[in-house]
């Protein structure tokens, strides 16, 4: 059974965390002692309904608000599909968290209240999509119960969104637009009878039916080396095995191997995984893997079929997303982190900043605050091989460290 990964992103109070607990209620997801926990809260709010939105506002003080702060990941399955949703922040501010909360989705779902439209927050959420070339999005029109589920609302909401993702789209996406009332659960798991001009599926048969991304699994082979075994005993006394989790794509027995930077070649030996011997390994499997030859690799190496060799770079352009209230020093010395390895960097240029609301760019940016949003020319000290985040999200992506800190202060997307 395969896995979607689902983003959710919304304006404050357009209803995501409605939403999402109303899936859960509908596929039975909810234990029975959960269930009831929460039918106490909603009536000590006073409120003669069940607040499905309490499923996903876990933090105390996203309860006493009504709003989502954190990154809330939720996990439910049909007969049909596994499904793991990220209910990202909607407010301005926590920018970053809806960055980090997507950045492994196949799908989002943007929700937009059909009494306000359009909103400034849409723009940010759907420029997000885009910048993750996340694939498919859903938008949802969601409260259709307070405009009388009125089709001229709907329609003129995506009309609008569609001019707008005409200005923005950067990829191939697909965009679907379903009305919704997650508070009275029209077209979420079944269609609405109230809702008798809408043509398509409901939220969770499309869910249940979108084809999935290209497997990493499909993707060149990357194993960026963690540790080198050098087991110190008589029986394993000439054990060399390199460690690592598989970034992404699939490895046997006998595949000729780069290891970079270096450029040494070798072929695989034996692929162990615990105390078993494997003939093959895939992508997002901690494995060991013995070489025909001695070469020296050492944590921070990449591992490479001969026949996938990545570019070796020192200079690169980003995407990249502030994360910390410290601004960006243009020429100030960070730690850049791209899978195991660490590589000392600097920003050499802004080249620009974006407003991912009204697409308005400074090219004339000195600095990057937090949740700023802009492309960045970056220098590092050694040379490191990676894919672009659009050809191979599991190694395109990367950090930027304070080395003296050790605190995160951006996150990046290889172009």
């Amino acid at each position: 059974m395969d896995v979607l990964r689902i983003a959710t992103a919304g304006s404050v109070d357009d209803g995501k965390s409605t939403l999402i607990g109303r899936l859960l209620y509908e596929t039975n997801s909810i234990t029975t002692d959960r269930l009831e926990a929460i039918e106490k809260a909603s009536q000590r709010k006073g409120i003669d309904f069940l607040d499905l939105s309490l499923l996903t506002d876990g933090l105390i003080a996203e309860r006493e608000q009504g709003i989502t702060i954190d990154v809330a990941h939720i996990y439910f399955n049909t007969p049909k599909r596994k499904f793991i949703i990220a209910d990202s922040p909607g407010h301005v501010e926590y920018t970053r968290n809806m960055v980090t909360g997507a950045s492994k989705a196949d799908v989002s779902i943007i929700l937009i209240d059909a009494r306000n439209g359009i909103v400034e927050q849409t723009h940010r959420h759907f420029y997000i999509a885009n910048l993750l070339r996340t694939q498919h999005v859903i938008v949802c029109v969601n409260k259709m119960d307070l405009v009388q589920y009125s089709q001229d609302v709907f329609n003129t909401i995506k009309q609008q969104f569609e001019v707008m993702a005409a200005r923005l789209s950067k990829g191939n996406q697909s965009i679907q637009f379903i009305p919704v009332s997650s508070l009275h659960g029209d077209n979420l798991t079944k269609v609405s009878a109230q809702l008798s001009w809408y043509a398509g599926k409901p939220l969770l048969e499309t869910l249940e039916t979108l084809p999935v991304r290209e497997s990493i699994q499909h993707k060149p082979f990357r194993l960026p080396i963690q540790y080198v075994i050098r087991p110190r005993n008589e029986s394993h006394h000439d054990f060399r095995g390199y460690a690592g989790r598989i970034a992404s794509g699939a490895l046997q027995e006998g595949d000729e191997i780069v290891a970079l930077p270096s450029g040494r070649k070798s072929k695989v030996s034996k692929i162990y995984q615990h105390d078993m011997v494997l003939s093959n390994a895939k992508a997002r499997q901690s494995v060991t893997i013995t070489l025909e030859d001695d070469i020296d690799i050492s944590r921070g190496d990449t591992l490479v079929k001969t026949t996938e060799k990545p570019l070796l770079v020192n200079e690169f352009t980003a995407a990249i997303c502030w994360l910390n209230h410290v601004p960006l020093v243009p020429g100030k010395s960070y730690l850049l982190q791209h899978g195991t390895q660490v590589s000392k960097a600097k920003v050499q240029l802004i080249q620009y900043v974006e407003d991912p609301a009204s697409l308005m760019r400074i090219e004339s940016a000195s600095t990057l605050k937090m949740n700023d949003l802009g492309k960045v020319q970056i220098r590092v000290a050694k040379p490191f091989a990676p894919d672009t985040y659009e050809s191979n999200a599991a190694h395109g992506a990367f950090i930027l460290i304070d080395e003296h800190s050790n605190t995160t202060m951006a996150v990046g997307f290889i172009e």
